[in-house]
This record gives structure tokens, sequence and C-alpha cells, in this order.
């Protein structure tokens, strides 16, 4: 119900929204779970296992139980937080977890066989008979798993992800952030003050205290005002702080539009990565809850939130309203209800030796809150107190502080762990946890407004200074000062069952359970109950439930622990971290410099790796794909063709020492290479397997290019840097991707050097310009490399310009090239070229071949090390029995061979147990007139001559092939040096 005078909501703007389908009005400044909670509604969810009635319990992101659908446009966004949902004209909400109604819940019938469904009943269940599994137990589980559920349709709403940098991150905007980020910026450092929340305040904007002679939220909203204003300050609302990770970097997720009736076109969400040199944490703290009988039912809250709802949004969940706690906060929230005239029917202390802080309410010290009741929402509680006593209070609302938190995630997502603090209950952030980053106010254990005001202050001048930046300390406002007194106690003895995890239904005696099944590792119960599993966390219930397992198994908290903390803090949707991956955005589309030319002259376009290269290019008259391919491959094989390899990875290398860093990258020694000259190099994996070929030309005494296939470009330069951190970070070598700076055009054929003649600025011949061979050369003026290799295995170049003349040259190169009889050629006539030359491609060094399997045992020098040496020796890797690659062709002229088919011996039944080999690749040869095959065959290079059978089961093909040796044309080379 609404409180008249209370709260910082504007009644002059009403909202109406619905939940469920029932039309309802809140106000500006409302969330979802405010405005229920003023129109009388507690019964707001359900749990995930037993389907109990679940009402709010907090008022921010560790919401465990108003989790409700949010539908807008026809989008349906599941699993948002009612707590955190800003109210908006037009808001569709409907409840989650239930069926048919969150009302009539059929579901709850979980509720009665609580018994069967205690702490790991999923181990010991579902096991018989055996048959049931997939007829009943799975589809049974699978219809009753999960909370909200997905349209299924096409996410049609847009994300952003974003990157920031700052001198010093405040995370948080209380007290203490707010004068973190002030004491900063006074200083002149760039400050970036992250909050989740639609305003900066913290706990400020809930409290009926004063900072520096006027209202906290007064204050803060000034503060941040004054802020805005500077221009080395950043603040980003509605920001949350999700994790911590390596060099100062900081994941974040800003919620965009979920505050909107009409975003437009601006996105749901946006994912920042922030870097910060350094970071100020002030996150706060969370309050916990005491467990006690049927602590779960709809009206029972923290006693924090229950004063925030009363403060700041002027709502309360009931008339009758007490509050249970250990601590002096507790009492904050008996004042403020009784102030705003709020009925107080007990304030319940557990502490004997307590003092009333509230007032003239009725108070009751040395007693407990043993039990709710009520169904769908808190109707009476009963007290239990010294010598047994008994009492029951009518109540529909009540508040719980177990204490308070302090929020130390971030501070442990660099594998840090928190440290125990006896005097407040609670672990506190272990300094020097996460590297650059200081913590000030709750999130340190400092709960006095006076002491988060001056460390929030300290922690920004000292962030500051550490980078080099000085100015004048600010002066601290006056403000609360009292001293933090709590006692512990996470539950309450008796009969029934206290709830501690509230989404996922855990009780007291799940964790004792575990304890007793020998689950003694905070770890090992978490997972056995699923104890903190829930979307929320547990960030309200994990350590209550680690102090009963440490009461359970004799130890201490500390020695106890606490689970690990891992990132996100809050959930994150796939989709803004993923901002851009949807549809072509998934894959990116990577087009060349001739990509147009092609497309013009009505060559299909294919993936290779994320490139889109030419197919083929039909001319008038060719009707299938055949006829251009064998039309292309006799024009290169004759005349002369242009291809466009500019995909291929290129990697600059330089340094004095670039040559013993290939000799150990590479199996084959590049040291020796000279300065002009180009040499064909095989990579290993550390596990002795091949994982990728290509050439590398010596430039200059200290520059290198690295050519890799378009597949590998991103893994070899990942590679790369890996062995030169971990191995050779002595030597003298940087390296860098200049694949998308270079256009490079292959120019192939036995008028290959004719052609190039005709556009070079200066011609060449074989004495000056020999195979294996680099250079620059000029055309037209313009410097460009030129590279005489072949892939193809005819008398070759590749011709490497600056990126912006790539168009230009391909037109000038085809123009040549058509002039002489020859033209442009795509990748299938590259791939039939290739295998009649016997050449690989990651068709063969797909992952599971050695240098040994391709033949290539000899490119492993025995005067080096290398990457994968040791283990390419291993004696499995080198028998005769391995499957090594040879070359095929079918007995039957005109039959075909398949990709992908299977070898067995003739006669040989074609099973699994008789495998022999397989094919990797096939295509047609016109110049051999027949098809070609390259695969894999055991023992394969003693077996040329010898006739296999090829069973191909997925098309239904059989053939016999000719076992050959895997060059199928010009054996000897002749054509490639001539």
């Amino acid at each position: 119900m609404r409180i008249d005078g209370k709260g910082r909501v504007d009644r002059s703007r009403p909202l109406d929204f619905t939940f469920d389908g029932k039309p309802y009005t809140g106000f500006a400044g409302d969330t979802l779970a405010s405005a229920l909670l003023g129109a009388g509604v507690r019964l707001m969810g359900r749990s995930f296992k037993y389907h109990r009635p679940r009402g709010v319990l907090t008022a921010g992101s560790e919401e465990p139980n108003a989790l409700v659908t949010v539908t807008q446009a026809g989008d349906t966004d599941p699993n948002i937080r009612a707590t955190v949902q800003e109210l908006y004209s037009g808001l569709e909400a409907v409840s989650q977890n239930r069926w048919p109604s969150l009302d009539v819940d059929l579901l709850s019938v979980n509720n009665l066989a609580a018994p069967f469904f205690g702490a790991g009943f999923y181990y010991k269940t579902f096991m018989w008979p055996k048959s049931f599994w997939e007829k009943l137990y799975e589809p049974m589980i699978r219809r009753a798993a999960g909370l909200g559920a997905l349209s299924g349709k096409t996410n049609a709403e847009r994300y952003e992800k974003a990157y920031a940098f700052c001198d010093v991150l405040v995370i948080g905007g209380g007290p203490a952030g707010l004068m973190a980020a002030h004491a900063a910026s006074r200083t002149g450092a760039e400050v970036i003050l992250c909050d989740e929340g639609f305003d900066c305040g913290g706990r400020l904007a809930s409290e009926e205290e004063e900072v520096d002679c006027q209202p906290g939220h007064a204050w803060a909203h000034a503060m941040a005002a004054e802020l805005a204003t500077l221009p080395n300050v950043r603040l980003m609302p509605r920001t949350t702080v999700t994790g911590a990770y390596d060099g100062g970097t900081y994941g974040a997720l800003e919620r965009v539009t979920h505050h909107l009736a009409n975003p437009g076109d601006a996105p749901v969400e946006c994912f920042w990565r922030i870097v910060a040199k350094r970071t100020v944490l002030c996150a706060g703290a969370m309050e916990r809850h005491i467990a006690f009988r049927d602590n779960d039912r709809p009206g029972v809250m923290m006693a924090g939130a229950l004063r925030s709802y009363l403060n700041r949004w002027g709502v309360v969940p009931g008339q009758r309203v007490a509050v249970f706690g250990n601590n002096d906060d507790a009492h904050r929230t008996a004042r403020d209800m009784l102030t705003a005239g709020v009925r107080v029917e007990a304030l319940v202390d557990s502490r004997h030796d307590a003092q009333n802080l509230a007032g003239d309410v009725p108070f009751h010290a040395g007693w407990q809150v043993s039990r709710a009741l009520g169904g769908k929402g808190l109707e009476a509680i009963d007290l239990t107190g010294p010598q047994g006593a008994l009492k029951r209070l009518q109540v529909d609302a009540l508040g719980v502080s177990g204490g308070w938190n302090p929020s130390v995630h971030l501070t442990c997502h660099l594998n840090g762990r928190p440290v125990w603090n006896d005097l407040i209950a609670a672990f506190v952030p272990r300094d020097g946890a996460v590297p650059g980053m200081s913590v000030a106010g709750a999130a340190r254990g400092t709960f006095s407004t006076t002491g988060c005001l001056r460390e929030g202050a300290e922690a920004g001048f000292e962030a500051a200074g550490a980078l080099g930046f000085s100015g004048e300390m600010p002066v601290i406002p006056e403000a609360e000062n009292a001293a933090y007194r709590v006692r512990r106690l996470w539950a309450v003895a008796g009969k029934g069952r206290a709830w501690l995890d509230f989404q996922n239904d855990v009780t007291v005696k799940d964790v004792k359970q575990a304890a007793t099944e020998n689950y003694k590792s905070v770890e090992h119960m978490k997972r056995y109950t699923t104890q903190g599993m829930a979307t929320d966390q547990g960030k309200s219930s994990n350590v209550s439930a680690l102090a009963i397992l440490a009461d359970a198994t004799g130890r201490d908290i500390p020695e106890t622990g606490t689970t690990t903390f891992r990132p996100p803090y809050v959930p994150v949707p796939i989709a803004a971290m993923g901002a851009g991956a949807q549809g072509t955005g998934f894959a990116p589309q990577r087009f060349t410099t001739s990509h147009e030319a092609s497309v013009a002259r009505g060559a299909p376009m294919i993936e290779a790796g994320l490139w889109y290269r030419p197919s083929y290019f039909p001319k008038p008259g060719e009707t299938t794909w055949r006829e251009s391919c064998d039309r292309e491959v006799k024009m290169v094989r004759e005349a002369v063709g242009i291809c466009d390899v500019s995909t291929l990875g290129k990697i600059d290398l330089q340094g004095r020492d670039v040559g013993a860093f290939l000799d150990f990258v590479y199996s084959n020694t590049f040291s020796t290479l000279k300065p002009g000259r180009v040499r064909y190099g095989l990579m290993l994996r550390e596990d002795g397997h091949v994982m990728d070929d290509g050439t590398t030309a010596r430039l200059s005494d200290t520059q290198w290019v690295m050519t890799t296939t378009t597949a590998a470009a991103g893994p070899v330069m990942k590679h790369l840097d890996w062995v030169r951190q971990a191995y050779c970070s002595h030597m003298d070598v940087r390296f860098v991707s200049v694949t998308e700076q270079w256009a490079q055009f292959a120019v192939a054929g036995p008028k290959s050097r004719e052609l190039l003649n005709g556009v070079l600025d200066q011609p060449i011949d074989d004495a000056s310009f020999p195979f294996m061979q680099n250079g620059p050369v000029s055309i037209g003026g313009v410097a460009t490399r030129l590279f005489r290799i072949s892939f193809s295995g005819e008398h070759a170049y590749e011709i490497a310009v600056p990126a912006r003349y790539g168009a230009s040259l391909f037109e000038v190169l085809l123009g040549r090239a058509e002039a002489l009889g020859g033209g442009p050629y795509g990748m299938e006539a590259l791939n039939v070229l290739r295998i009649e030359k016997g050449h690989i491609t990651h068709a063969e060094i797909h992952g599971r071949t050695s240098a040994f399997d391709i033949g290539f045992a000899r490119m492993v020098s025995a005067k080096k090390d290398c990457i994968g040496k040791a283990l390419a020796a291993r004696p499995g890797m080198v028998e005769d029995a391995r499957e090594q690659l040879v070359g095929l062709r079918p007995v039957t002229v005109g039959k075909t061979l398949t990709a992908g088919a299977h070898l067995f011996d003739k006669g040989a039944e074609a099973v699994r147990v008789n495998d022999q080999g397989y094919i990797t690749s096939v295509g047609f040869s016109p110049t051999l007139g027949t098809y070609l095959g390259l695969g894999f065959l055991k023992n394969g290079r003693a077996r040329h001559g010898e006739e296999v059978r090829m069973v191909d089961h997925l098309r239904g093909v059989e053939e016999t092939c000719l076992v050959t040796d895997p060059v199928a044309f010009d054996a000897d080379g002749g054509r490639v040096r001539g």
C-alpha cells in the first residue's frame, strides 16, 4: 500500500502497466516491484523446485524471488528482476515458473512431495526402471526445468558493445563512490563512475538521514550533478560492473532502454569493456536473512529493503509491520515505520542486552521469530522468548536483518579469497586481491555514513595520486557516525523448514544433510544442495549457508571458507556480450579488393574462412561449373591465369632474431635463408601434429613476411604470440598481421612472365628472378612486392600491392591475361591444380596428421629444436602402419571419386574394423582426363600401384581405386622452374 507523504516518486505522473494481464497504476520513479507493492500485490513468483509462493525479498539486483518476463512490441525478456525494472507506461509483465497461473499453480503439488525432494535427491532417483528415463523422467524434468521462457522467435532487438578508458574507475555511486569520484576528479584524473541504479546515492536514497546539513538523497543528487558538469568525469548510471579481469579490464552491462516505453532504434543494452589504470570499489553491502520456519512467505523481506520501499518509493507490503534482527540497523526500519505512521507490532532483537533505538514500539529483547504463518501472504508470526516463552502476533509484513555482507564479489574474480571479520560477522576483501583496486565504504566493512564518505575520498585521492595527479583532498561532509553492532544468528532452532536459498528451495536441513553425507567442503555442499546456484548466486544466503555448514561440521567460518566468486556479478544476456554477432555479424563478411570485379563477371562467391572468394568464372555457353573449371585449369596449364590470393594470412616480422625465432616456430631451418629468397615451411603444434604450412620470404636482414593458409591466419598469429611470450621473450622480434594491408594476386602459367613484363616498370628474367625469389618491383611507379612461388605447379608469381591499388591492378592483370589467351580462375580450378601437384591444404592437415603422415618427416630438422619436435618423434607418430598421404585415381576411366569416402582392401567388408583410410580431396583433372584424389592410407607409401576399394556409405558410391604417388603431374617440377 502507498504511504502518504513518503517516497520520492512523482505522483503527478501516473503510469499504467499490467501484471499477468491485470491492469495496475504506478508512478514515475517506481520500479515494477514497488508499483506492485503499492497496489497491494505481494505474490510475485514461485520457487523453482517446490513452487512455493514467493514475494519480493530485496530492493536491488540481488533479488531471488520477484523474477518476471517483460514483453515489449512482441519481444519477450525473461528473468527480469522486478526490483530493478523501472516502470514505464504500457509495461507488460507476466509471472514465471507457474502453471496454469500464479495464483493457482498446480505444480505446487511438489511441495507435498518435499520429503522425497531433499538435498541430492536427483543423485539417488530416476534410476529404475531403466526404460522410464527417456519415456518419463527426462521429459518430466525438462518440462519442469527453467524459470522464464524464451519466445522461440529470432531476437530482433539490438545490442551494442563499447570500450572505455580512464585513469580512475569508481564502481558504485553511494556516499563512498561519490566522494571517491569527487576526490579523484579534483586532481585532474579522467574518472568513470558506474552505478547499477538509475541515480546515484546508494543507501542514502533509502534512508532518512542528513549529510552536510541536508537530506542524504539531496546531497547525493547535488554531488552527482556537480560531477556531471566536469569534463574529466563520466557518469554511467544503470551500468553494473559485472567482472574484473587481467590488466585493469572490467566488464560492465548498461541497461540502455529497459526503462523506456518507446526505445526507438536505441539498443536494449550495451556491454562495456572498461580499462582503468586504478579502480576504487564502492559497491556497498547486502543484507542477509535469518532462517526460521516458513520464512519464505510473501510479505517477509529484508529489513533494509522494507525501509527502502518506505523511504524511496512510499510503499509498504502491509498495514501491520514487525521487524526482526540481530543488529542495530534493524532498529532503523522500525523507527522509520513508526515515524511514517505505519503500525509497528513488534521490534524483535535476538540480543538479550539490546537497547531499543526505534522509539515507542513494542520491543522484545532476547526474543526470536520462530515461524511465519500464512499461505500466499504473511498473516502472523510466532515469537520465542527466554525460557521458551511463546507469543503470536498478527502481522502482514516482516522485515528481517541478519546483518550486512560487504559486496566482495569483484575482489574475488582473479581468484582472491575474502577474509573473515568477526567484529561485523562477515567477509571483507583481502588487500591487493585485484591489482590496482582499492576498496572503500561498506564494501570494506565500514557501515557508518561518515566512515564511507571519508574512506571514499581517501581511496579516490590516493588512486589518482598513484598515477602522478595531485590536488587538494576534499572536506568530508558531516554525517551519521553510529557504530555497527551485530551478534551472530544464522538460523532459529525449531521444527519445520527454514529457508536459505529462496529461489532454489534450499533449507537449513539440506545443508546439514549435506554435511551428514560427508559433503563438508563448501564447494561440494553448494553443488549437492544447489545453494547459491540460482540467478542471484546466493548473494543474500551464501554466508548464512556456509556458517550453518561450519556449525554442522564443527569448524569455524574462516576454516570453512567461501565458494568461488565468478563473473558475471549479475546475469548478462549473451546477446549483449556478443553484440553485433547476430545474422551476418556472427561471421563477418570479408571481401577482397577484386570482389566487385569478380561478381561483375558472374562468379559465384563461396566462403573461405571469413572471406568470400570466387568459385569459378562462367563464360557464355557454359552450363555447369565443371565446364568453367575444366576451361580454367587448361587455361593455366597452357596460357596464363589470374587468381586473387589476398586472403592468405600475411604476417610481417621484424627484428635481429627473426631467423632464430622462425627456426623454433617451423620444423625446418629458416635462419640460413638469405635476403631476397623464399622458403616453404611446416609448422607443428605442441603435440607434434601439423598446424599449418606456407612460405616465408626474407625481405631484408631484419624484415620477413610469413604467409599462412586462409583459415589458419588467426590461429597462427595467436600461436606466434604464445611462442614469443612463453619461450622467446628474450629475442628481438616483433610481428603484426598485415593481411588486409596488401592485395596479392597469383599470376600462373607458361605465359606468366610475359604478362608481368608487360606491366612491370623493369622486366625480369630467370637470372634476375629465379624460382623462390622475392624482391621489390614497381608498376607505374607504385612500389610492389614480387614473389616467384607457385601453388599450381606452373611457372608462377605472386604480386602484392598496397590494398588501395588492388582493384585497379586486378583489372590490369585480367586485361593482359585475356590478351594472351588467359583470364581469371577461381577456387575450383585452384583446387584441381593443387591436387594434380599433390599440394596439401587443411583438408589434409586437419589436425590429426603429422609430418610423417604427409611425407614431410625430413622437414623436421635434426639440427635444431622446434615446437612439437619431441612429441612428433613418439613411436606412435612414426609407424608405417599409420595412415599416410597417397594419390588416388579410379581404375575405370570416367568413374568418380568422392571426398570423405573410406578405403578398404579389395574383398574386405566395408565396416569400421576393416577401415584402411579415407579420401580428403577430389577433383577432375582435364589435364589427365580422369578424377584424382588425395587421401590417407595405412602404410600408403609402400602401397603405390595397389588397388583398394573406395566406399562412400553416405552417397552410395563404390569404386576401385589405384594407389599412386600424391604428385600426379610434372613430378620432376620442371614447369615450375622453367
